[in-house]
């Protein structure tokens, strides 16, 4: 039998809430032997900006990208195949463009656990992936 997943996109959010979908895909993973994508998605005024206006690293942005090699060398660590991406601008645009440009053939998400006004937008954003995508959408609730 052809193995199910090769390539799965896991979008983080810099919060607690990525544990939950973290520990969850790393089973998956090593029973299929895939590689995992980290995406992380900068929504702040910089990164909505950046290329339009040829910014300079906000400290955020220096946060996330901080925290995304931490997650890759905390898994590589642990003997996982692993990857990531720093996108800039709406959460479920960049996500849906990655699940492509990266080949991902599944795609593991939290359904909440955003901070501040995200709570009210976080509903659109899964709905969106969910919908848009054509390759299976894992959704667990943040613990």
């Amino acid at each position: 039998m052809a193995l199910m997943y090769t390539r799965i996109l896991v979008p983080v959010e810099h919060s607690d809430a990525d544990r939950t979908i973290v520990e969850h895909v790393q089973a998956l993973a090593k029973m299929c032997g895939a590689t995992l994508v980290l995406i992380h998605v900068a929504d702040g005024w910089v990164a909505r900006a950046y290329d339009e206006l040829q910014l300079r690293d906000s400290k955020e942005i220096q946060e996330d990208r901080a925290y995304l090699d931490a997650l890759v060398s905390e898994l590589q660590g642990q003997g996982f195949a692993v990857e990531s991406r720093l996108a800039m601008g709406d959460p479920a645009t960049e996500i849906i463009r990655a699940a492509d440009t990266e080949k991902a053939d599944l795609v593991a998400m939290t359904t909440h656990g955003h901070r501040f006004v995200k709570d009210i937008l976080l509903g659109a954003t899964v709905d969106k992936v969910r919908h848009q995508l054509k390759i299976p959408v894992l959704l667990l609730q943040a613990r």
